[in-house]
C-alpha cells in the first residue's frame, strides 16, 4: 500500500462526503415537507406521503438507485452520475428522516400550538416556526444516526457510475491485485469519517437549547 494509492482513496472520499452531505440536507427538507403533508389534514396528501415513505423504506436502496438510473433515460431525462446518486440517496433518506421526525412532531405540546394560533400564527407558520424546531431538537440524535447510515450507504452509488470511495477501492484493487490493503484502507477512511460525524453530532446536541448535555 503506497501513499499514491492511499491519496487516491482520500480524494475519492471527498466525493463520498459531498454526495452524502448534500443528500442528507435535501432529504431533511423533503422529510419536513412529508411530515407537513401527513399533518395537513388532507387525506390525499396524507396518503401520498404515506405511499412515498412506505416505498422508499421498503425497497432496498440498491434497487432504488438502479430504478432511477434506468427510468430517467426512458422518460427523456439524462443526468450525470452525480445527480442520479444524489437523487437516489435524498429520496431514500427523506423517507427515514420523515419517520424519525414524526415522533418529534407528535410530541409537541398542544398548548404551544394553541398559543401560537391565539398569537395570530397560521397553521403553516405554526408548523415552520413552532413545530419544526421542536421536532428537530427532539429527534436530533436519530437524525445524526441517519446521517451516519447514509454515509455508509453511499458506497452503493458506484452502481450508477459515480467514482466515490468504494468504487475507487474496487478500481485500484482490480489494477494492483492488492484487495486486502486497499479495502482495509477504505474501511479505515469510512471509520474516520463516521467518527468525526458522530463527534460533531454530540457537540451539536450538547449545544442545542432544551436538551440535557451528555
Amino acid at each position: 500500500m503506497t501513499w499514491k494509492l492511499f491519496s487516491l482513496l482520500l480524494e475519492a472520499s471527498l466525493m463520498t462526503i459531498f454526495v452524502s452531505a448534500v443528500s442528507i440536507l435535501l432529504g431533511l427538507v423533503m422529510a419536513i415537507i412529508l411530515s407537513g403533508l401527513r399533518m395537513s389534514g388532507n387525506r390525499a396528501a396524507y396518503a401520498g406521503a404515506g405511499v412515498f415513505i412506505s416505498f422508499f423504506r421498503g425497497v432496498p436502496l440498491l434497487v432504488q438507485l438502479l430504478l432511477i438510473f434506468n427510468l430517467l433515460p426512458v422518460i427523456g431525462i439524462t443526468l450525470p452520475s452525480l445527480a442520479t446518486a444524489i437523487i437516489g440517496l435524498s429520496l431514500c433518506t427523506a423517507a427515514y428522516q420523515a419517520e424519525n421526525l414524526r415522533g418529534g412532531f407528535e410530541g409537541v405540546a398542544p398548548g404551544l400550538i394553541e398559543s401560537a394560533e391565539m398569537a395570530g400564527f397560521t397553521k403553516v407558520q405554526s408548523f415552520i416556526w413552532i413545530r419544526t424546531p421542536i421536532a428537530l431538537r427532539v429527534t436530533f440524535p436519530a437524525l445524526v444516526n441517519e446521517a451516519i447510515l447514509i454515509l455508509k450507504a453511499s458506497s452503493l452509488v458506484s452502481v450508477v457510475g459515480l467514482i466515490e470511495l468504494t468504487k475507487m477501492a474496487q478500481n485500484l484493487s482490480a489494477s494492483t491485485y492488492q484487495p486486502l490493503p486497499i479495502f482495509a484502507s477504505a474501511g479505515l477512511i469510512y471509520l474516520a469519517i463516521n467518527l468525526v460525524v458522530a463527534w460533531i453530532g454530540r457537540r451539536a446536541e450538547n449545544a442545542l437549547p432544551g436538551l440535557p448535555s451528555r
